[in-house]
């Protein structure tokens, strides 16, 4: 085998070779750093790179040894424009939110929030999980924790207490107060 030849096999192989990300980074970090204060604020080009040392880190191997520097910045354009489009979309949701009017609660039966008040925690999270949020004993099992069971039957004896507490029965008839007051009024046998 010719020698010349040999060696420009072994120059271009170790061109090709992969960069460790410590050599990366000691050539990038501070050219990276600059590149990226030059086009934005302190804390966005921090953040931005931190994302760029996270790509390079994932893509080490794929650093052409001979362009470490350009594939750097290429990367770092990608990543800056990626949170210039991120920074817009917030911006834009930001907008439309101050835009849309706030949602309006609908009044509460004064006679209610102290019949709740005078439940006990784990009583009127099980209500209100049943009656504000609409979820069924199965997913109120699942937010609590517990098994369906377990979440029908906390839902039914706070039931309970709250018709106790509001002087209703459980026919329906008044005692004072009807349990339709609570959002949705409906039985717990959803």
């Amino acid at each position: 085998m010719d020698p010349a030849r040999h060696r420009s096999a072994d120059a271009r192989s170790a061109a090709e070779a992969p960069t460790s990300f410590e050599d990366v980074l000691a050539t990038a970090y501070v050219p990276l750093q600059r590149y990226l204060l030059r086009r934005t604020d302190r804390t966005t080009a921090e953040d931005v790179l931190g994302d760029v040392l996270l790509v390079l880190w994932r893509r080490v191997d794929d650093i052409p040894a001979d362009a470490v520097l350009p594939w750097c910045y290429a990367v770092a354009r990608r990543c800056l424009a990626n949170q210039i489009r991120a920074e817009g979309r917030r911006e834009r949701l930001l907008r439309r939110l101050a835009d849309e009017p706030a949602p309006v609660a609908e009044p509460a039966d004064p006679r209610l929030l102290d019949a709740l008040a005078g439940l006990g925690d784990t009583d009127r999270e099980v209500l209100r999980l049943w009656a504000w949020e609409q979820l069924a004993p199965r997913e109120i099992g699942t937010v609590l924790g517990i098994s369906a069971n377990a979440a029908s039957i906390r839902l039914h004896r706070a039931l309970g207490r709250l018709r106790v507490r509001l002087g209703t029965r459980k026919d329906g008839g008044r005692g004072g107060h009807l349990l339709g007051q609570v959002p949705g009024g409906e039985e717990a046998s959803r």
